[in-house]
């Protein structure tokens, strides 16, 4: 393979194996929540908003319930406008536990994402010197808030972002899932990301985000970012400018979450978000062009016999296979469709970009305005 085709497949080669040997070096300097940590020194408020939930916030009730090395904790679920019984069967699962408190929110602004300002409301209400922010579909482990908490407190941080395991079920779950941690794992330097004051340098899950009190009111909380689709990132960014310090950890250990039951849901979840993720036309269509030329390009040249493109597209399957042995995930057969996973992430973007222009993005019943 000669001329120009020729040297993008082999600078797309040489690429893929630059990043999958950052993808080897982070994975082997990522932060992992401790497995003994010890006892919290201080009240800890777990808060968890909630829109239409009832049918999978009892596990996530019930495996905060049993948190152990925290002896002040409290629970707050805020019951957002749902419309299915969520807070009954939140008091329910509860049993009379006295550190539970159901509290329901003030409806978001008309075109404002529910979440931060479900979020704002419950930070309010707080009274830790810590907050735990928790997704209705995260299940914890018995050590997890005590772990995420004492990382904050033992390595100087005020965000920490605990990447529960993705459990995917499904083939565009699994083709497409994964690729959540696998973005970070490859293209930021994490430990570069935790010292560094650029915003830029940031990823977070609000699945589970845990935040030094004092820096989140530093740095206005979830009310200075009260249009931002993607809450966590932008929260993470927020401490940042604030002088704060943070990072996102695997934390595949300490908690689980199935965010999408089936395709639909995958595609309007992604199609909600990644417009913002990608934050221009000209953005996404860059971020596009040198995904579709460092992951699809070389499978395709190697069918043609490309031994670069061979190498390359090893390398992407590496990426997939060091990502998924440390975040919990699914390696074999999934890694060898990593092509295909970055094909369908590609049409999911353009999918979103629609959207947005058409003016029909919504989430949970509500329409989305323009945020950033």
């Amino acid at each position: 393979m000669r001329g120009f085709l020729g040297a993008a497949v082999r600078g797309a080669a040489v690429g893929s194996v630059v990043a999958a040997a950052h993808a080897l070096l982070n994975a082997r300097l990522m932060r992992v929540p401790r497995a003994d940590p010890p006892p919290c020194q201080e009240k800890v408020s777990v808060l968890v908003p909630a829109r239409d939930e009832a049918h999978r916030i009892g596990p996530t009730i019930r495996s905060l319930r049993v948190q152990r090395g925290v002896p002040e904790l409290e629970i707050v679920v805020l019951d957002d406008g749902s419309t299915d019984g969520t807070a009954d069967e939140v008091r329910r699962v509860a049993d009379d536990d006295d550190r539970i408190r159901v509290v329901t929110g003030t409806a978001p602004p008309d075109g404002v994402p529910g979440k931060p300002h479900a979020c704002a409301q419950l930070a309010d209400l707080a009274q830790g010197g810590v907050l735990v922010f928790v997704d209705a579909d995260v299940v914890l482990e018995p050590h997890a808030v005590a772990s995420a908490v004492a990382m904050v407190r033992e390595n100087g941080l005020d965000v920490v972002s605990p990447f529960p395991r993705q459990l995917a079920d499904g083939a565009g779950a699994r083709l497409v899932q994964p690729l959540l941690q696998w973005s970070w794992l490859v293209f930021l330097p994490l430990r570069l990301a935790e010292r560094s004051p650029r915003p830029s340098l940031s990823a977070a899950n609000g699945q589970f985000l845990v935040v030094d009190t004092g820096a989140y009111h530093r740095s206005g909380g979830f009310a200075g970012i009260a249009t931002a689709v993607l809450d966590d990132i932008a929260l993470m960014r927020a401490v940042k400018r604030s002088g704060g310090r943070g990072v996102v950890v695997d934390g595949s250990t300490v908690a689980s979450c199935r965010m999408y039951e089936d395709w639909a849901e995958v595609r309007d979840g992604y199609e909600k978000s990644l417009w913002s993720a990608t934050g221009s036309p000209a953005g996404a269509a860059a971020l596009s062009a040198v995904l579709a030329w460092l992951y699809v390009l070389p499978p395709i040249a190697a069918l043609g016999g490309s031994r670069a493109g061979a190498v390359g597209y090893a390398a992407g399957v590496v990426t997939r296979v060091v990502t998924a042995r440390h975040t919990g995930g699914r390696v074999w057969p999934d890694a060898f469709a990593h092509p295909v996973s970055v094909g369908v992430l590609l049409t999911l973007v353009a999918r979103s970009w629609r959207a947005r222009r058409a003016g029909r993005l919504r989430w949970k019943g509500r329409s989305l305005r323009e945020s950033s």
